[in-house]
This record gives structure tokens, sequence and C-alpha cells, in this order.
């Protein structure tokens, strides 16, 4: 039993608190802290404060300096009859100790960790310019570089500022899952029925849901009967019916019908409550390329603090420089070898691509899955319910000359309406659909296995089902037989009518195709994606099926068990494979696959089983995952690159190898400046991430328009008897 708030829910992820991560972390990891929007938002306060401070002091302290005299001509004077280095020591102080805290801390859980990450990184430069500058004022010296530790500080402090504002960005889809839930239910209890809080809901209680209210758990339909709009939930844009017997999930808005439902999950228990863990798990997880960049963190220490010390020497002994200007190189060499931007250059553009993702209803469950998804080169289907609709439906009704056709429907349907089988379903929603509404009760029905339905329908001997089933009634075939052959030979799955023992006509009943399955097959094979077809139908069915999609190859007859070893059998190919399911019966194909898509979310086979959830049961969104994903790897090569080379090029020229040569010197504070300039350039080129939006808008609609609905094979007929499976 499960009580936990929706506060709780977003303060809680996998069993730690934000401070303990944080901790564990080095003081420098948000990602698991910035998932959670509450404390994320807080988190950006604390780190914009900083900033702010930092940069108002840090203006003062250029002013006190070499580099506000070279800028601005002249120093102001300090009060107190105080030195230009003690002005700069007072006032760069508080931006060290407060402003720095953040990294200063880090840096002592780190190395008692025996860790070195980036705020051991940024603390060694720090150190080096303040540490320096404030002995020299001590000892009375004039060479101070306390513009360079304050610089440092308010720049890097911007840089993390402007990336926890990204990350909070993506976390739009997130705090639209959260407002969701309703903070009040109604619940039944002794009779009567009493407002409390959602999460004092528990599993078992029978809430009711008025018109325009929002369902507060998830749970069953004891009661009523209403649309619901779940597009916020599940994607799909038009209500759906929901009455008694039938399954709600959180979130989801009750239209004009008032329900009784029995909750059966509350809180993190519902299907929002594990969509917002898994978005939260996303955010929070690191990519194959951030763990590189972090090992790589930890070699940088060592390379900031050789490379100060070789500059040194070098200057020391291979120059007839002042210890002075051996010690300013020394600085710059340090201060611009802190390649912060390798700590933002991941994070942020999988926070993004997370965020991107939720929002287009693509649920994506670790950085390593986002990453892993762009190099996918073969793709398995499942036809039914991923390039079908699942869902048999009459796509003609042929009834035999000097028959009525609406007469051949009626009395079909009436009798069908006994049965739960798909292919009764198909016939019975296509006299509602055709506006008959008032089926004639059937007065006795005996369902036939592997033949179809007899009975008596209004005073009417009626069968319906194969071909044997007529001739099982003792019916001519003759009339109806080319009829069926004809309707057959489309791959149509056939329910012959007889009617007072003759044949009046046949019901053709076929899969449809969903309209986006075409143009997403097409598009996967033009990024060099091989696509097959997985199907427990027979071959027959299945070849129509894949005709229709544009798929050439075709694994037919395959049951449940056997999926997984059909993935197996294309990773032995060499192929990196993905495969996509409904979650239920390809669970084992899905846990087999490189990558695990389940498309229509909602189960809990798709969510434990699969890496990648699609809430929207539309192959597009299998082109929208890989686009996205593609332009998320592209973003962390970029920001890779961009960080690394940075440094490599920038840390000679700050240890001074083209000043005798042409005297262009890196002063500390300028080297802090382009080292923080890095930083806000990685963390912006990751935002830009986002203009991705319009490209996977515009996918899904280039999908959607491409192609009309298709009729294909009903899932698991016999093509030419129509026999039940």
């Amino acid at each position: 039993m499960h009580q936990q708030s929706q506060p709780a829910l977003q303060t809680q992820h996998g069993g730690h608190t934000g401070r303990e991560r944080h901790r564990g972390g080095g003081g420098h990891d948000h990602a698991a802290m910035m998932a959670d929007p509450r404390m994320a938002a807080a988190m950006e306060r604390d780190m914009r404060d900083r900033f702010l401070v930092s940069f108002l002091l840090t203006i003062p302290v250029i002013l006190y300096s070499d580099l506000g005299d070279t800028i601005f001509g002249r120093i102001p004077p300090a009060p107190f009859g105080l030195s230009m280095q003690w002005m700069a020591f007072l006032l760069s102080t508080p931006v060290v100790v407060y402003g720095g805290w953040v990294f200063l801390r880090g840096t002592y859980y780190a190395l008692r960790s025996l860790k070195l990450d980036m705020s051991v990184l940024i603390t060694t430069g720090v150190a080096a310019a303040y540490l320096f500058s404030a002995a020299m004022t001590i000892g009375g010296g004039h060479d101070v570089f306390f513009e360079a530790a304050a610089m440092l500080i308010t720049f890097v402090l911007f840089g993390h500022w402007m990336e926890m504002k990204s990350r909070r960005g993506t976390t739009d889809a997130l705090r639209a899952l959260l407002a969701l839930v309703p903070e009040k239910a109604i619940v039944v209890r002794d009779g009567l029925e009493v407002e409390v809080d959602t999460a004092e809901v528990v599993s078992g209680d029978t809430v009711r849901v008025r018109p325009g209210q929002r369902v507060p758990v998830d749970g069953t339909i004891t009661s009523g009967q209403s649309s619901l709009d779940e597009s916020l939930v599940t994607g799909e844009s038009l209500p759906v019916e929901r009455r008694e017997g039938d399954e709600v999930v959180a979130g989801t808005v009750n239209g004009e019908g008032s329900l009784l439902i029995r909750a059966v999950g509350t809180g993190s228990e519902t299907v929002l409550g594990r969509i917002i863990d898994l978005v939260q798990n996303a955010q929070a997880s690191r990519a194959p390329a951030q763990r590189i960049a972090d090992r790589a963190a930890a070699v940088l220490v060592v390379v900031a603090v050789g490379s100060g010390i070789i500059t040194f020497l070098a200057w020391q002994t291979l120059s007839s420089a002042s210890m002075i200007t051996a010690l300013t190189f020394a600085i710059s060499a340090v201060v611009i070898a802190c390649p912060d931007a390798l700590g933002l250059a991941t994070p942020t553009a999988v926070a993004v691509g997370t965020g991107l993702g939720a929002r287009h209803k693509i649920l994506i469950k670790d950085a390593a899955t986002l990453e892993g998804v762009s190099s996918i080169n073969a793709i398995v289907l499942d036809k039914t319910g991923t390039i079908t609709e699942g869902k048999p439906r009459v796509v003609e009704l042929v009834a035999l000359p000097g028959e009525d056709r609406a007469e051949v429907l009626r009395l079909a349907a009436g009798l069908e309406a006994s049965s739960s089988h798909p292919l009764a379903l198909a016939v019975v929603a296509s006299a509602h659909e055709a506006g008959i509404h008032d089926l004639p009760p059937y007065e006795e029905a005996e369902n036939v296995p592997g033949f179809g339905t007899v009975g008596t329908v209004g005073g009417r001997r009626v069968a319906v089902g194969n071909l044997d089933l007529l001739r099982r009634e003792d019916i001519d075939i003759a009339r109806i037989e080319p009829e069926v052959e004809r309707a057959a030979s489309a791959g149509r799955s056939i329910v012959a009518v007889g009617v007072d023992g003759r044949a009046v006509g046949l019901a053709a009943i076929a899969d449809v195709i969903r309209p986006s399955a075409a143009p997403s097959v097409a598009g996967l094979r033009r990024l060099g994606i091989e696509v097959t077809l997985l199907t427990g139908d027979n071959e027959g069915t299945a070849r129509a099926v894949a005709a229709q999609a544009g798929i050439h190859r075709v694994f037919a007859n395959v049951k449940p068990a056997d999926k997984a070893n059909y993935v197996r059998q294309l990773q032995a190919e060499g192929k990196k494979v993905a495969m996509v399911g409904d979650g239920i019966n390809d669970a084992p194909a899905l846990a087999a696959a490189n990558i695990g898509i389940a498309i229509g979310a909602g189960t809990d086979v798709a969510i434990e089983t699969a890496s990648v959830v699609l809430m929207r049961s539309d192959p597009a969104d299998i082109l929208k995952a890989i686009d996205l994903s593609r332009a998320t790897v592209r973003k962390m090569k970029q920001n890779l690159f961009w960080a690394s080379i940075y440094n490599v090029l920038a840390i000679p020229i700050a240890g001074g190898v083209l000043y005798n040569a042409t005297g262009l010197e890196l002063r500390p504070e300028f080297a802090a400046l382009l080292m923080s300039l890095s930083s806000i350039i990685v963390a912006t080129n990751a935002v830009l991430l986002k203009r991705e939006h319009g490209r996977l808008e515009a996918i899904g609609h280039a999908a959607a328009i491409a192609t009309p609905g298709v009729s294909l094979p009903a899932p698991r007929q016999d093509a030419v008897n129509g026999q039940r499976i």
C-alpha cells in the first residue's frame, strides 16, 4: 500500500536524497538533483544568487587591478588609505568564499573520496591565483591576480547557472505531468463522499470522478460511462470512451459522465508516476561519453598542476625572466587548463534531449540508451499493434443477389453480439458504424470452436463463420464461394453469413495499417536501417502486410517465445538491433535487443522491459527517437571536441611559448575569462538542441499526411476459410 504524496514523488529519486547525491558526486554533479523540478528551481536560484553577488564584487576587483588600469586608464582612489592590492584582496575574498563555496565543498568531498573531478580543477585554478596574490599582498608585493580568481569563479558560476536554466527548461514536460494529478480526490467511505488529499487515497478505495474533473489515481471503472481525454498522458488526440470494467489512468480528464473508480495504483505506483520516475532517471544518468570525460577530468587535474610547474621551471631555467614573470605564466597555464566545459559537455545535452523526448511522448530510460539509439542499423517491427492498428475491421460487406445488405449485417451483428471474439466484435462495430444500433436479440447462440457461431435471432436460424460452418449447417455454398475466393485473394479474412438454410452474404475483415507505417519504414530505410517484420501470422498474411508497409525481410509463423531468437539471429549477423513491440508478448524480444522500444505505453511490461517507451502508437515516433538521439550525440561530440581542443591549444599559449617571438602574453585574468567562455559556449551549444523540436514536429506531420489508411489482413486468420484461431 503506497501513500506517497506528490511532493514526495518530486523530491525523492532512486532512494537517495538530493544532498547525498550532491556530495557523492563531489558537489559538482547536479544531474540527479536537476531532474527534480522543485530541487532544480532551488538550485538554480542559489547558483543565480552566487553569480550575481560574485559579479557585483568582481567589477570593483577589476577596477582595483592592472586590468582596470589598462582598460580605463586609471585606478580609483581606495578608502581608508588602503593600497590597490588590499582593496582587491578584501573585495575578492567574498567572491572566493561565498561564490566559490560550491566548488570548495565539492573539492573536499572529492578528495575525501580519493577522486579528482571538475570541482578539484576549478579550485586548483582559483587557489593558484588567489593564494599567490594573497601571499604577495601580505608580503608587500605588487604583482597580484585577484581579478583572475574573481573572474574565474564569476564566469564559471555563470556557465553553471546557464546550464541549470537549460536543464530546468527541459523539465517543462515533466512539470506538466506532475500538474496532471489533482491535489484532492473524492473518496466514497461508508456510503458518504468525502474529499481528501490525493496522497491519502489507497489501493482499493472507491473514488468518485465528476464531469470535467481529472482522474486522481489509476483504477478500474466500477460504475458509469464517459469519454476521457487521455491526450497529455497517452498522446491520443481524441477522447476515448470508457465504461464499467475499463481501466483508467491518473491525470486523464473526465468528460460528461460521472464515474466510480476502484483505485489500483496511487502516487508513484501509477502509470504517470512511473513515467515521471523514468524521465527523472534519464536526466540523472550519465552517457558513456560523459564517463570518458570524467576520467579525462581526473587526468587533467594532474595536467593542470603539471603544466603550471613545468611552465614555472621552464621560465626559471631556460630564460632570464624574473620569478614573478615565471609565476604569472604558470598561474595562467593552471587557470586555463581547468576544462570545466568537459563537465558540461554531455549532461546538458542529455538533459535537453530527454526533456525534448518527453515533450514528444518519447520516454528514454537513460543517457546510455539515448546515445545507443543513434547507432542502431537494424530494426525489427512487430506487426499487430505496431505496423497495424491491431483492431480487425469490416472493410467490405457483400450481400448476394436478392438479399438486403442492411438485413444481412443486422442479423449477423445480432448473433455476433453473443461473442467476444475479435472478428465478432468487428461485425458488431460495423453495424454500429452503419447506424444499426438497435440490434435484434438472439434467443440462443452456440460458439463452435474453429468454425464460428450459430443461433436464433428474431426467430431465424443464423450461422456466421467460415465456409466449413455453412457446410456443417447443410447450406449450399456454391453462390457464395466465388465471392469468398475473390475477397480472400486480397489477403482478407472472410466471415460468411447463412440465414434459414441459405447463404446470404459475407463480411471481409482486415487489420488496418497505420497511416504513418509505410512512410516511417521508408524513412528508416533512407537512414540506412534494415527493417524486418516479425509476426506470428502465416506467411501469406505477413507478406501482404510487409508489401503494403514497404518491408522486404519477413519472419512469419513466429511464436512469442521464439521472437528473441530471431533478434539474436540478426545480432549474429553483426547488426545492432532495435526491437519495436507492444511490450506484452514481445517482452523477451525487447529484452534481447540492443535497444528495446515499447510502442503504445501503459503496461507494466512495456515500462519495465523496454529501453525506450513510445507513449503513442505511432511508428513515426520511432523515426523521431532516432533523429533525436543522433542530434543529441552530435551535440555531445561537438561539445567534447570543443572542450578538449580548447585546452590543448590554450595551455601552450598561456604558458608563454609565443611571448618571446611575438610578445603575446595571456595573463591570468584573461586566461580565466577564456576558460569560462568555453563553458558558456558548450552550455549554449547544448541548449541549441531545442531547435530539434521543429524537426520532430515536421517528421510527425509528414508521416501523418503521407499515406491514407490501408487495409491489411487481420491477425492470425486462415485467409481462405476465415477460420477462427
